[in-house]
């Protein structure tokens, strides 16, 4: 039997071996085959395999989304949404980057301020917008 082991095929797509057990697991590697002596025998092509997975979740995508992917692949039935799946991946990124720009504005804020606490903040008009949080009294109704 040829095939790669496990460590050439970790070694080769930049990933540890508990990665390549983890996948195998969750179903996105096939289960290899077996040497005489028990070792694992992958297939040449798991490192192109291995390479696509990590490219799509650089690109955004959850290893739940890349397996649905690569299972419509395998059973030669291409996902017609795939269009629409990065149109959604964009309006996540979009929504990230809005986030960090505001927390990256209110932190141009604090070192603006010269703030010197996170919970006893001597300046006068403090930007840090959870400082009332722990100070604001109980709601009546015990939603707090």
């Amino acid at each position: 039997m040829t095939g790669l082991r496990t460590g050439e095929v970790a070694e080769r797509a930049g990933v540890n071996i508990q990665t390549l057990r983890y996948y195998e697991r969750r179903g996105l590697l096939r289960e290899p085959s077996r040497s005489t002596g028990g070792h694992r025998l992958y297939p040449p092509d798991t490192v192109a395999l291995l390479n696509v997975i990590k490219a799509a979740q650089r690109l955004g995508f959850t290893l739940d989304e890349v397996a649905e992917l690569l299972d419509a692949g395998r059973r030669r039935h291409p996902t017609t949404d795939l269009r629409q799946r990065a149109i959604q991946k964009i309006a996540e990124i979009d929504a990230r980057i809005a986030d960090l720009v505001a927390i990256r504005g209110t932190l141009s804020d604090v070192v603006d301020a010269r703030c010197d606490s996170l919970t006893n903040c001597t300046c006068s008009d403090c930007p840090i917008p959870f400082l009332t949080i722990g100070t604001a009294a109980p709601d009546a109704g015990g939603d707090a």
